[in-house]
């Protein structure tokens, strides 16, 4: 192995930008049941599917609008 290694002509990662990042947050049951039935549906886990429902989120520039009864 090297003393020293020479990065002068290394590039970033092109993949940085999609890393993932594990978050705790505190969802309803009844929330979770959906997105569980519908990945089970889909054959994928439950957690890509809320990502993937949240990038939709973000690539549409979706506002949340919730009304209270």
């Amino acid at each position: 192995m090297r003393s020293e290694y020479d990065f002068s002509a290394a590039m970033s990662n092109p993949y940085a930008r999609k890393l993932r990042k594990s978050v705790n947050i505190k969802v309803d049951t009844d929330t979770i049941e959906y997105f569980k039935n519908h990945a089970a549906n889909m054959g994928m886990s439950y957690g890509n599917l809320i990502n993937l429902y949240l990038s939709d989120c973000v690539a549409g520039k979706r506002n949340l609008t919730r009304e209270f009864a």
